[in-house]
Order: structure tokens, then C-alpha cells, then sequence
């Protein structure tokens, strides 16, 4: 099988949500010499950039993305071993949870793949996350990404508790802070002092890779 074979596989094989295909593709890519690094940019991201776009476009629908991801994280279980180190160093770390009082995960755990997929280092806080456990963890990665989402406007308060606490921590500067969910918007990440909103999963992975990388 040539390697644009298996990158087309791994693709397709996101696309479908059919993980043991997409487990099986990722394997015949380390046989074949397929660098781990591409196998996930030029195979499993592609793949997962077209689920986002069918969603986006209301052509998929929650249970065909997550059958995407399950097969997305599949295929990462078999290639993310054989990355070498000194690459995984170079990962930005991020931090994912929806806020305090609200325990909607269904949109966060989208964006957590697309991120995963999009090569960050993501740190699932779940849901129902106090502030606090935000400002611990950006402590723990010496900054990098602390993305929040809600569904409900009463608990939209806690995303500028957690901007609060990493101003208070000595952190701030050091963080990309992104929101999402559907009661924000730019206006209220500007209110509250975040750096970005995003719509979907695709537009926050695009602007942090934009602010970032």
C-alpha cells in the first residue's frame, strides 16, 4: 500500500467513524515508514477537518462525530507512542472545561478532538469545573491554552472568575484564554478580558493555531 494509500485510508476511515480501520491504517502507517507526525496531519486532521465541516454545514450530526473521534483517538492510541519525544516536547499545552455550574460536555468534548487533532496537548478538566481548577492547571503547564465553554447564561460568570484568577495568579500573560458556548460571543470575551470566542470547534483550533504557532 502506498503511503498516499494509507493517508487516504486514515482519512476515510475518520470520516466514517470506523475505528478499527482507522486502528489498522495507523499500524500499516508505521510499517510502511509513514512518520507518526504525518500520518496524523495528512490522515486523521484532514479527516476530522471534513467532520467539522459537515457538521458546520448540518450534513453530520452528533453521533457521526463522535463515532469520528472514537476513530480519530484509535489511531492516535497506535501512532502517539512512536512519536519521538523531543516532538511531543514541542506541544503546546491546553486545558478544556466547561465552567462551573454547567455540566453541557457534548461541545466540549468536540473541540477537545479537533484540538487533540490540531496537535495541542489537551488536559480534560470536565464538567462542572470551579475556577480554581483552571487557574491549577495553567499553573501546571506554566501557561499555554485555557479554553471554557457553557450553554447556560447564569454560569457564563465563572469563565471571568477564571480570567480573574489567573490575573490574580501572575499567569495571566502567559495564556491564550478562549470561550465558547452558545450564550457567548466576541463582546462578552472582551468584557471579561478572554482573547478569543469561537463559534465552533474548527474556528477556535484555527484562531489559537493563528495566535500561537
Amino acid at each position: 500500500m502506498s503511503k498516499e494509500q494509507i493517508l487516504l485510508g486514515l482519512e476515510k476511515a475518520v470520516i466514517g467513524g470506523k475505528k478499527a480501520d482507522a486502528k489498522a491504517h495507523a499500524q500499516e502507517a508505521l510499517n510502511s515508514g509513514v512518520k507518526p507526525m504525518e500520518a496524523i496531519d495528512q490522515g486523521l486532521v484532514k479527516g476530522m477537518n471534513i467532520v467539522g465541516d459537515k457538521y458546520a454545514a448540518h450534513e453530520y450530526f452528533l453521533p457521526q462525530v463522535l463515532l469520528a473521534a472514537d476513530a480519530l483517538y484509535g489511531a492516535l492510541d497506535v501512532l502517539l507512542p512512536h512519536i519521538p519525544k523531543d516532538q511531543l516536547g514541542t506541544q503546546i499545552k491546553a486545558s478544556i472545561g466547561v465552567v462551573e455550574g454547567d455540566v453541557h460536555d457534548i461541545g466540549k468534548n468536540i473541540v477537545k478532538t479537533m484540538m487533540t487533532a490540531g496537535g495541542f496537548g489537551v488536559t480534560d478538566l470536565g464538567r462542572d469545573v470551579p475556577a480554581e481548577k483552571f487557574v491549577e492547571s495553567a499553573k501546571a503547564n506554566n501557561g499555554g491554552v485555557i479554553a471554557m465553554s457553557t450553554l447556560m447564561t447564569p454560569t457564563m460568570d465563572g469563565m471571568k472568575q477564571v480570567i480573574d484568577g489567573l490575573i490574580e495568579s501572575g499567569l495571566r500573560m502567559k495564556v491564550k484564554a478562549i470561550i465558547g458556548g452558545a450564550p457567548t460571543s466576541q463582546e462578552f470575551a472582551d468584557d471579561i478580558g478572554a482573547d478569543m470566542h469561537a463559534v465552533n470547534a474548527q474556528e477556535g483550533v484555527a484562531k489559537l493555531k493563528a495566535a500561537l504557532l
